[in-house]
């Protein structure tokens, strides 16, 4: 809670992470105002959008103004006037590109990877407030963190660095976590950043490593690409030793940590203005506090290129209350993605069922499993799920168990393709994440 440490020492910047409500919102508007005239100023693909809904800077004084008369962007609509007009930012470029630092991209686990222009100096997408996370987190000046060499969304050095921390580059992708072992124990450093699959590779050396011992130097890791099972967690956490932060995107914007709280992800909203809502045929409406809706964002403090009322096909539920931890920015809790949800012979099949039916199992508790479809709409449930096999002396037997699981979970009896772990991640395109829903 926040009263178990001193403010300074619980707090980055805590003026801003326990500003109060009315003026985070104020801020808020004075910053949209300001980035709807520089978007139409410097932004090829905004001007030509709100000119076709005859929008004009000036109709947006107040963050209602912006939100009636601004329309929505998506992926699919940078990327068509990227494919049109062979620009690879899409039109969003609002600055010369002599004046950028750096170019990073998505990850493309749901299509082409997206580039992000960044100015290092003035606000990169990921680094600048995810130093509050860090420091949440324990990471102090002088700490050493074990950082993986990126290929996306750019390295995180300059926020460690920022911080005061020493970095120790280490590849810990597929296959190297012997190694990611013996870095943790020489250079014994105070934070590990990993993804999902570096996750679930770990627990595979749980039998001839003592990882409690090797993590023993932590006062945290964090993880990405996809969330932990409940039980996983809850492994990694007694064996292990640590406690585990999860992370996960700010629909493109930067990116929202859990707190020690461990109850949602925190969004900076001096950084970002979201909004949740519901979207169909006939418009949208915001959803209501704490049920379920798509994540809409807007970036506050990117003037390279920045989001405007982008749709992230992230469904969340958000509140803005007081957090546990004292701070006041919004959190939000994921459901998963629009596109997921699979309707075989009529029935509604949601993620969040099969994972639960998943995890149960002792042998699949890590949770690696993905749905096959050719579309939305099937006549069965084909499902590939990754097991351990140190704990699977029966696979028929797991296999009986676990379709009978599913059945319960979600009304339909799924068509199983069993997997060992290692296998199954390694039909991974991403570089990052481990797709849920795959076509083959």
């Amino acid at each position: 809670m926040a009263g178990d440490r001193d403010t300074a020492d619980r707090y980055f910047e805590p003026q801003v992470e326990t500003m109060a409500r009315d003026q985070l919102r104020a801020r808020q508007e004075e910053r949209v105002v300001e980035l709807v005239e520089y978007a139409y100023a410097n932004s090829a693909f905004y001007r030509a959008l709100w000119d076709e809904h005859g929008v004009h800077p000036r109709d947006v004084r107040t963050l209602d103004d912006f939100r009636a008369r601004i329309p929505f962007i998506t992926k699919d609509m940078v990327r068509a006037h990227r494919a049109r007009t062979g620009d690879p930012f899409g039109g969003l470029l609002c600055v010369p590109t002599e004046e950028l630092t750096s170019v990073s991209s998505s990850s493309g686990t749901t299509g082409d990877p997206e580039f992000f222009a960044e100015i290092w100096e003035g606000a990169p997408p990921l680094v600048t407030a995810q130093v509050r996370d860090l420091w949440e987190l324990g990471l102090r000046p002088g700490d050493r963190v074990l950082s993986p060499p990126g290929t996306f969304r750019n390295l995180m050095d300059a926020g460690f660095q920022a911080l005061g921390a020493v970095v120790i580059e280490v590849d810990t992708w597929m296959g190297n976590m012997p190694e990611v072992v013996e870095a943790l124990r020489t250079y014994r450093p105070a934070y590990l950043q990993m993804m999902y699959p570096q996750m679930v590779e770990l627990e595979h050396l749980a039998d001839t490593t003592d990882l409690k011992e090797a993590f023993s130097s932590l006062k945290g890791a964090s993880c990405a690409g996809q969330p932990l099972s409940r039980k996983m967690r809850e492994r990694i956490r007694e064996d292990w030793g640590i406690d585990v932060y999860e992370y996960t995107s700010a629909a493109d914007t930067g990116t929202a940590w859990e707190c020690r709280e461990h109850d949602g992800f925190h969004l900076w909203e001096d950084t970002v203005f979201a909004e949740c809502v519901e979207v169909d045929e006939h418009g949208w409406r915001d959803a209501a506090e704490g049920d379920l809706g798509e994540l809409v964002a807007t970036d506050l403090d990117n003037r390279a290129a920045p989001l405007i009322r982008y749709r992230s096909e992230d469904l969340v539920r958000l509140s803005r209350d007081r957090c546990g931890c004292g701070r006041t920015h919004a959190r939000m809790w994921v459901a998963g993605r629009r596109g997921d949800e699979t309707l075989v012979q009529g029935r509604s099949v949601v993620l969040r069922d099969i994972w639960q039916a998943v995890e149960d199992q002792p042998e699949t508790v890590a949770g690696v499993f993905q749905i096959v479809r050719a579309g939305r709409e099937v006549d069965e449930l084909r499902l590939r799920v990754g097991y351990d096999p140190r704990l699977t002396g029966d696979v028929d037997a797991l296999a009986g168990r676990l379709g009978e699981a599913v059945r319960e979970r979600t009304g339909v009896k799924p068509v199983l393709d069993l997997r060992t772990e290692e296998d199954l991640l390694k039909t991974m395109t991403s570089v990052a994440k481990f797709p849920r829903v795959v076509k083959s």
